[in-house]
Protein backbone atom coordinates (compact mmCIF):
# COMPACT_ATOMS: atom_id res chain seq x y z
CA UNK A 1 0.00 0.00 0.00
CA UNK A 2 0.98 3.58 -0.30
CA UNK A 3 -1.41 6.52 -0.64
CA UNK A 4 -4.80 5.45 0.68
CA UNK A 5 -6.50 8.85 0.71
CA UNK A 6 -6.11 12.43 -0.46
CA UNK A 7 -8.40 15.04 1.02
CA UNK A 8 -8.46 18.61 -0.24
CA UNK A 9 -10.43 21.01 1.94
CA UNK A 10 -10.64 24.48 0.34
CA UNK A 11 -12.58 25.84 3.34
CA UNK A 12 -9.83 24.83 5.78
CA UNK A 13 -7.10 25.55 3.18
CA UNK A 14 -5.58 22.09 3.62
CA UNK A 15 -4.58 19.09 1.57
CA UNK A 16 -3.94 15.82 3.43
CA UNK A 17 -2.27 12.65 2.20
CA UNK A 18 -2.73 9.41 4.08
CA UNK A 19 -0.26 6.65 3.27
CA UNK A 20 0.22 3.22 4.78
CA UNK A 21 3.40 1.18 4.79
CA UNK A 22 4.37 -2.34 5.85
CA UNK A 23 7.08 -1.12 8.18
CA UNK A 24 7.58 0.17 11.69
CA UNK A 25 6.98 3.80 12.70
CA UNK A 26 10.68 4.04 13.58
CA UNK A 27 11.72 3.10 10.04
CA UNK A 28 9.22 5.51 8.50
CA UNK A 29 10.57 8.21 10.83
CA UNK A 30 14.09 7.59 9.50
CA UNK A 31 12.90 8.74 6.06
CA UNK A 32 12.61 12.25 7.50
CA UNK A 33 15.56 12.13 9.87
CA UNK A 34 18.30 10.71 7.61
CA UNK A 35 19.24 13.08 4.75
CA UNK A 36 20.49 10.22 2.55
CA UNK A 37 17.06 8.55 2.84
CA UNK A 38 15.12 11.82 2.63
CA UNK A 39 16.52 12.66 -0.79
CA UNK A 40 15.61 9.20 -2.12
CA UNK A 41 11.89 9.87 -1.75
CA UNK A 42 11.37 13.64 -1.38
CA UNK A 43 10.45 14.53 -4.92
CA UNK A 44 8.62 12.46 -7.49
CA UNK A 45 10.66 9.93 -9.51
CA UNK A 46 10.94 12.27 -12.49
CA UNK A 47 12.16 15.12 -10.21
CA UNK A 48 14.64 13.52 -7.79
CA UNK A 49 15.83 15.59 -4.85
CA UNK A 50 19.36 16.46 -3.86
CA UNK A 51 19.83 17.61 -0.26
CA UNK A 52 22.19 20.54 0.27
CA UNK A 53 21.70 21.03 4.04
CA UNK A 54 19.67 18.95 6.48
CA UNK A 55 19.41 20.08 10.11
CA UNK A 56 16.68 17.86 11.57
CA UNK A 57 16.01 19.77 14.78
CA UNK A 58 13.43 22.35 15.88
CA UNK A 59 14.42 25.55 14.08
CA UNK A 60 16.69 23.55 11.77
CA UNK A 61 16.48 23.92 8.03
CA UNK A 62 16.66 21.72 4.97
CA UNK A 63 17.71 23.13 1.62
CA UNK A 64 17.36 20.97 -1.46
CA UNK A 65 16.71 21.04 -5.16
CA UNK A 66 14.80 18.77 -7.49
CA UNK A 67 16.18 18.07 -10.93
CA UNK A 68 13.64 17.85 -13.74
CA UNK A 69 13.75 15.61 -16.81
CA UNK A 70 15.49 18.31 -18.89
CA UNK A 71 18.07 19.06 -16.17
CA UNK A 72 16.25 22.10 -14.78
CA UNK A 73 16.60 22.64 -11.03
CA UNK A 74 13.84 23.65 -8.63
CA UNK A 75 15.16 24.77 -5.24
CA UNK A 76 13.22 24.53 -1.99
CA UNK A 77 13.54 24.88 1.75
CA UNK A 78 11.90 23.48 4.85
CA UNK A 79 12.22 24.73 8.42
CA UNK A 80 11.31 22.41 11.26
CA UNK A 81 8.90 23.91 13.77
CA UNK A 82 8.33 20.88 16.00
CA UNK A 83 9.73 17.35 16.14
CA UNK A 84 8.42 14.51 18.34
CA UNK A 85 10.18 11.27 17.32
CA UNK A 86 8.83 8.96 15.97
CA UNK A 87 5.31 10.37 16.14
CA UNK A 88 5.10 13.78 14.51
CA UNK A 89 6.83 16.74 12.97
CA UNK A 90 5.80 20.11 11.65
CA UNK A 91 7.63 22.27 9.14
CA UNK A 92 7.32 25.33 6.96
CA UNK A 93 8.11 24.91 3.29
CA UNK A 94 8.76 27.17 0.33
CA UNK A 95 10.71 27.90 -2.82
CA UNK A 96 14.23 29.26 -3.37
CA UNK A 97 15.91 30.74 -6.40
CA UNK A 98 19.22 29.45 -7.77
CA UNK A 99 21.10 31.70 -5.33
CA UNK A 100 19.26 30.36 -2.26
CA UNK A 101 16.91 33.32 -1.78
CA UNK A 102 13.18 32.87 -1.17
CA UNK A 103 11.20 33.35 -4.38
CA UNK A 104 9.03 36.45 -4.12
CA UNK A 105 5.41 35.90 -5.01
CA UNK A 106 5.52 32.18 -4.23
CA UNK A 107 3.50 31.08 -1.21
CA UNK A 108 4.91 29.22 1.75
CA UNK A 109 3.10 26.32 3.36
CA UNK A 110 3.08 24.57 6.71
CA UNK A 111 2.91 20.79 6.91
CA UNK A 112 2.21 18.51 9.86
CA UNK A 113 3.21 14.86 9.67
CA UNK A 114 1.66 12.30 12.02
CA UNK A 115 3.10 8.77 12.08
CA UNK A 116 1.19 6.04 13.88
CA UNK A 117 1.33 2.28 14.24
CA UNK A 118 -1.53 0.32 12.70
CA UNK A 119 -2.18 -3.40 12.44
CA UNK A 120 -0.56 -3.69 8.99
CA UNK A 121 2.43 -1.47 9.81
CA UNK A 122 2.47 2.32 9.83
CA UNK A 123 0.16 5.11 8.76
CA UNK A 124 1.63 8.49 7.86
CA UNK A 125 -0.64 11.50 7.39
CA UNK A 126 0.87 14.64 5.86
CA UNK A 127 -1.44 17.65 6.13
CA UNK A 128 -0.37 20.82 4.36
CA UNK A 129 -1.93 24.17 5.26
CA UNK A 130 -1.93 26.99 2.75
CA UNK A 131 -2.07 30.74 3.49
CA UNK A 132 -4.95 31.35 1.07
CA UNK A 133 -7.25 29.62 -1.40
CA UNK A 134 -5.29 31.24 -4.23
CA UNK A 135 -2.04 29.78 -2.89
CA UNK A 136 -3.63 26.35 -2.53
CA UNK A 137 -4.97 26.44 -6.08
CA UNK A 138 -1.65 27.75 -7.45
CA UNK A 139 0.38 24.99 -5.83
CA UNK A 140 -2.05 22.25 -6.83
CA UNK A 141 -1.93 23.56 -10.41
CA UNK A 142 1.89 23.47 -10.23
CA UNK A 143 1.66 19.75 -9.43
CA UNK A 144 1.79 19.56 -5.63
CA UNK A 145 -0.76 16.74 -5.48
CA UNK A 146 0.83 14.61 -8.21
CA UNK A 147 4.28 15.38 -6.83
CA UNK A 148 3.45 14.14 -3.34
CA UNK A 149 1.75 11.02 -4.70
CA UNK A 150 4.87 10.32 -6.76
CA UNK A 151 7.14 10.96 -3.80
CA UNK A 152 5.19 8.65 -1.53
CA UNK A 153 5.07 5.93 -4.22
CA UNK A 154 8.84 5.51 -3.76
CA UNK A 155 8.64 4.83 -0.03
CA UNK A 156 7.69 1.12 -0.01
CA UNK A 157 10.74 0.10 -2.05
CA UNK A 158 12.99 2.26 0.09
CA UNK A 159 11.58 0.77 3.30
CA UNK A 160 12.04 -2.75 1.90
CA UNK A 161 15.68 -1.98 1.17
CA UNK A 162 16.14 -0.79 4.76
CA UNK A 163 14.76 -4.02 6.24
Amino acid sequence: MTVTAIKKDPEKLTMAFTAEFESTPERVWQLWEDPSLFEKWWGPPEYPATVIDHDFSPGGKVRYYMTGPEGEKYHGWSEFIAIDPPKSLEFGDGFLDDDGNEVEGMPTMTSRVVISEIESGTRMVITTSFPSLEAMEQLIEMGAEEGMKGSLSQVPELLAAMA
